[in-house]
């Protein structure tokens, strides 16, 4: 390995450091009160290294959703070989549920934890989010072609479906419903997800 390899591989390994450290600071103690400092002092360097690597927690924030969005969108691919779209809707629902629920702390920064997104574009979209919800807009809209969803907003649609199912593994997640034992929640979720698909794939 050449000195340029090993400077990049350990810059790296630094960058991850830092990542692992504030993912568990932004989820123990919550994102507005966590600094850079507090973060150097977890991997016992000084700010000054952090800010090396990023400008602020903010970026922070962003690199860590990012490694989530990009994870969801590589297990969204299996769906490509799905032909029919309301099977393929279906399996769609269990590849978030699957993801959400293999990576709680990943998905809760993502989507549930109070936090701004100050790093995301403002003027454009937001590529590696938007193209995960581009996948699920597409297959609203072959349901739509294939008449198994009424034709409407497809964004609305979307958002509807999306909410539905952010909201079952957030209480999951949360560890909200105590009442359902844990070895069976992602069995409920699936079956809870059958269910309303199924009345909206067949009214139609």
């Amino acid at each position: 390995m050449g000195t340029a390899e090993r400077k990049e591989r350990d810059r790296q390994e630094m960058r991850q450091i830092i990542l692992d450290a504030a993912q568990r600071l932004f989820l123990d103690e919550g994102y507005e009160h966590v600094t850079i400092r507090r973060i150097a002092d977890k991997i016992e360097y000084s700010p000054g290294t952090v800010y090396l690597y990023f400008k602020d927690k903010d970026e922070i924030l962003c690199a860590l959703q990012e490694i989530g969005f990009a994870e969801f969108y590589r297990r969204q691919q299996i769906l490509s070989g799905i032909k029919n779209p309301a099977e393929k809707l279906r399996a769609h629902g269990r590849v978030y549920i699957q993801f959400a629920l293999e990576n709680p702390e990943l998905y809760d920064l993502m989507f549930i934890i109070r936090a701004p997104m100050n790093s995301h574009p403002k003027d454009t979209e937001w590529e590696i989010g938007m193209r995960s919800l581009n996948v699920l807009r597409e297959n609203v809209q072959e349901c739509m072609k294939a008449n198994f969803i009424k034709v409407g907003s497809v964004d609305a649609i979307s958002f509807g479906i999306w909410s539905l199912v952010h909201g079952m593994v957030s209480l999951i997640i949360r560890e909200r419903i105590p009442m359902i034992p844990a070895e069976h929640r992602t069995a409920f979720v699936e079956e809870s997800l059958d269910f309303v698909l199924a009345e909206i794939l067949e009214k139609n």
